[in-house]
């Protein structure tokens, strides 16, 4: 039943005409006739009941949640990482699960006079929308160096690390693909930083699941580097569903996850126990 749950939650929606969509205060968009905002493709959150703490030490100060099925490949792809000559246990969790309402906060704070963006539509070349993010999926991460060495948090000089070429050549082997590479058709910065999960091969646990959520985005969008598996060719054929639209007026952006704000596409959940603590400090990109 629950997989039949999911192929439900990929399969083509009925087509709904687009209403404009308040992003921010006065930044108001349509969706495309597909669903995408500004280029980006739609994801429901997932809630917390699916998700787990990352492996002890990797997030940055800040709690990193991950889809479970997620956590066995980035135990593996870590401790091979630290491993390596020259690599070590360098590399961190900069951002991972991010709630919906967090996406809004991030996406939104850096729009307006004197900020880093003049409009929402730049702002996404480099921020999901609320709504669009990999983030709220639980199956994205985005990495970084302790030290840096000199490259800061969610910069491209990433793939000029060596901790970041080990990552080019080898987080595939581990189910992590690089969702917005040099020159993407979605309009997206180039981020080296930024790998979504779909595990090696087809028969991991929890990688069907994931490439059905991707479907989309691996189809019309290929990551580079791109996990290849024949053996899910079927899967790039469905389309995931398009979420309802936001809210007219989205409620007020707080400080970053002060409490946990629910996703407006999916009831409120049960606060865990014990509730985890504030996810994130500072505002990241991707």
């Amino acid at each position: 039943m629950r997989w039949l749950a999911w192929v439900a939650l990929a399969a083509p929606s009925l087509a709904m005409a687009a209403a404009p969509e308040q992003l921010c205060p006065g930044q108001w968009v349509t969706p495309g006739a597909d669903g995408r905002v500004l280029g980006h493709i739609p994801y429901r959150e997932a809630p917390y009941s699916e998700l787990v703490s990352a492996p002890a030490g990797f997030a940055l100060g800040q709690p990193c949640y991950v889809q479970r099925d997620v956590a066995p490949d980035l135990a593996r792809m870590l401790a091979a990482a630290a491993a390596t000559p020259g690599i070590g246990n360098s590399l961190r969790g900069v951002s991972c699960y991010r709630t919906i309402e967090h996406q809004r906060a991030v996406f939104c704070s850096q729009i307006g006079p004197r900020k880093r963006c003049h409009d929402a539509a730049e702002r996404a070349r480099t921020v999901g929308p609320p709504g669009h993010s990999e983030h709220a999926t639980g199956y994205a991460i985005d990495f970084g160096l302790r030290p840096t060495g000199g490259c800061g948090d969610v910069s491209p000089c990433l793939a000029r690390t060596a901790a970041g070429q080990w990552l080019i050549a080898h987080a595939p082997e581990y189910g992590f693909e690089l969702s917005f590479p040099a020159g993407n058709a979605q309009g997206v910065t180039w981020e080296p930083w930024h790998w979504r999960w779909v595990g090696a091969t087809l028969a991991t646990p929890g990688a069907a699941r994931a490439r059905l959520l991707f479907a989309r985005a691996r189809s019309e969008f290929p990551a580079t580097p791109q996990i290849r598996d024949v053996a899910d060719g079927w899967i790039g054929v469905i389309r995931p569903a398009t979420p309802a639209p936001a809210p007219a007026v989205p409620p007020a952006v707080r400080p970053y996850l002060q409490s946990h704000p629910q996703s407006y596409f999916i009831q409120p959940l049960p606060t865990p126990t014990p509730q985890p603590s504030p996810l994130y400090r500072k505002t990241p990109r991707g």
